[in-house]
């Protein structure tokens, strides 16, 4: 066996020997590129075997530290192995002048195309590489997203499909859902569900998961976070619901697939109203108990054998006559209509193409015992009428105000012709029965689906655009406070100057307080510039700008701010202060007074009384 065998067994660095059985044997790996892994080799202090293609002579290179070489007996095994393809000599010469490759030498060699032959193949024995992606040397190292299915961090559209397995089942996908109330794409949804059960805040989503999200916003990622905690809220008190019903004996195949139908939770009051406890139940409850609802369905499956005198009981209240038994079949209709999906999507879809206005006015009870300073607050609101696409969100808020008040009654306008275009759809298209109907049939369907509009779907839909338009509103005031709280907080800073703040007031006096352009507190002192003592004060505040070299007069905009101004004004053009030129500004003193006796300020500026504190 070569001795350059023998010197790879004796210089191979121990970890390397244990790790080796657990590499997988490919013949592949023999040509991979050995490039990447070079100075990691080199950082171990042990130095590569490179070869010169000319000689084809397997060399060993000895480190530095020992220039004997040292021969070692071949393992048996190694011998065993050893591959008859290597085109090798069978004696190598003992003693050749080896010279100390430089390094560049060996890289030469080792960037070649062609693996390094430096170290003798023994058997199948090869040092496999890692792939080059999964580490590199003398780099930082990637940075890895949390999805195993792609480590580089390209964009990925999903981390496992847009099917998201939810604690809670419902008839709608909840990516789906989520996707059509926030308008964001669906793969973005998923991904967003997920990173929110791995339990990542919004911040980090927001920075550092661009491409998983299409780069929302923060604000864009909050919205769909409520949202989703809406949606899940929904589910679970669905699921609350059915299990209720379930133990009372109350739940039916029809009115689970309306429960798991139900997106929000107006639907699911709409819906489960009638089966609460101590209700008395609906109309339609009391006619099913009566035994009428295989006439209703009858009325819609096969009219022709439909016999209503047969239903009459002469002893029975609600059966004992024939328009009693007219009136239970129309309720159970009404109630059938009225929790159809399609049949809500229809009307829904509907409203959104017409002109549906919201009206507000004067109570009648208000009017006569009401606060007179209340009703005036709500003098716009006492003949309003707006259309709910172009209402403002202020006014919302002010009609909910007036109404809790009950200054005001609010209603939902929707026009007639919304009526009738839905009472002709249900009876010509959605509800159409499957045989020709008798006059008298034909009326009480027509009936039932007035009533179902009247009774049950009007309300819901007017329950429904009051919680849209005020949820939008609450959220749109929100916004809107941080934007000018934004403005307020980004007004730009007078650089370098020496300022007195003065905080105006009648009694109590006018608070200074000087302070130095790094808002050190140079000086406090109170004047009474209102009490027909402001000449005296004049030389004062003279003194005080002369020997604090200030400049600039910050006024706050609370009482007596209009006074105080006018004194300045009048100082600064007798050209009082000379040879100072004075200038002054007004500005909010929004907070500086709750501050001045909060804990925040006594720890700021311990030893002041809460008045300077304010100035």
């Amino acid at each position: 066996s070569s001795e350059s065998e023998e010197e790879e067994e004796e210089w191979e660095p121990k970890s390397k020997i244990a790790k080796r059985p657990r590499l997988p044997k490919k013949n592949e790996a023999k040509t991979k590129k050995v490039a990447a892994p070079r100075s990691a080799v080199a950082r171990k202090k042990v130095k590569k075997v490179a070869i010169k293609e000319e000689m084809d002579v397997s060399l060993p290179i000895t480190p530095a530290e020992d220039s004997k070489m040292q021969l070692l007996k071949p393992k048996e095994e190694d011998v065993g192995t050893k591959p008859k393809t290597l085109n090798q000599k069978p004696e190598v010469p003992k003693k050749m002048e080896i010279n100390s490759f430089q390094g560049k030498n060996i890289r030469s060699l080792e960037c070649d195309e062609k693996p390094s032959t430096s170290v003798p193949v023994v058997g199948n024995q090869v040092k496999h590489e890692k792939s080059e992606e999964d580490f590199a040397f003398d780099e930082p190292p990637f940075k890895k997203i949390k999805s195993t299915t792609c480590p580089e961090g390209k964009p990925v559209k999903n981390l496992g499909g847009n099917k998201i397995k939810e604690e809670f089942e419902m008839n709608w996908d909840i990516v789906q859902a989520l996707s059509e109330i926030t308008n964001v794409e669906p793969w973005v949804c998923a991904n967003l569900i997920r990173l929110f059960q791995e339990e990542n805040t919004i911040p980090f989503i927001a920075r550092y998961r661009k491409e998983l999200i299409n780069n929302l916003e923060a604000d864009a990622l909050r919205e769909v976070q409520q949202t989703l905690e809406e949606l899940r809220t929904v589910a679970k008190k669905t699921h609350t619901m059915i299990q209720k019903l379930k133990k009372e004996g109350k739940l039916s195949g029809c009115l689970l697939t309306a429960l798991l139908n139900c997106r929000t939770l107006e639907e699911l009051d709409h819906v489960s109203a009638p089966y609460k406890t101590g209700s008395k139940g609906t109309k339609a409850q009391r006619a099913r108990q009566l035994g009428l609802e295989p006439a209703a369905l009858s009325l819609l499956q096969n009219p022709m054998e439909l016999n209503l005198f047969s239903y009459i009981r002469p002893n029975t209240k609600g059966l004992s006559a024939i328009q009693e038994v007219e009136a239970g079949v129309q309720h159970i209709l009404a109630d059938i209509f009225a929790k159809d999906k399609d049949t809500l999507d229809f009307i829904r879809k509907l409203c959104q193409q017409r002109y549906i206005c919201i009206q507000s006015a004067l109570a009648k009870v208000s009017s006569k015992n009401g606060n007179e300073k209340d009703i005036d607050k709500f003098q716009l609101y006492h003949e309003f009428s707006c259309n709910i696409k172009n209402i403002q969100h202020h006014q919302i808020l002010a009609i909910n105000r007036g109404e809790n008040l009950k200054i005001l009654t609010v209603k939902v306008n929707i026009p007639d012709g919304v009526k009738n275009e839905f009472c002709w759809w249900c009876v010509n298209e959605r509800w159409r029965p499957k045989q020709f109907l008798k006059p008298e049939l034909m009326r009480i369907l027509r009936n039932s689906v007035e009533d179902a509009y009247k009774r049950l779907i009007y309300p819901l839909l007017c329950r429904e655009f009051r919680s849209k338009l005020t949820s939008d509103a609450e959220k749109e005031s929100v916004m809107m406070f941080g934007r000018n709280l934004r403005q307020l907080l980004l007004t730009s800073p007078v650089r370098g100057r020496t300022l007195m703040g003065v905080d105006p007031g009648y009694k109590h006096g006018c608070k200074l307080a000087i302070i130095s352009p790094t808002s050190q507190i140079l000086h406090t002192d109170v004047v009474y510039l209102h009490s027909g003592q402001g000449f005296r004060e004049a030389e004062k505040i003279k003194r005080l700008l002369l020997q604090y070299n200030c400049s600039t007069v910050v006024i706050g905009n609370g009482t007596a701010c209009r006074e105080t101004e006018a004194y300045f004004a009048d100082l600064i053009m007798k050209k009082y202060f000379a040879p100072l030129d004075v200038v002054y500004c007004i500005v909010s003193e929004a907070g500086a007074s709750i501050y001045s006796v909060s804990p925040e300020a006594s720890k700021e500026m311990p030893d002041l009384d809460p008045n300077l504190r304010s100035a």
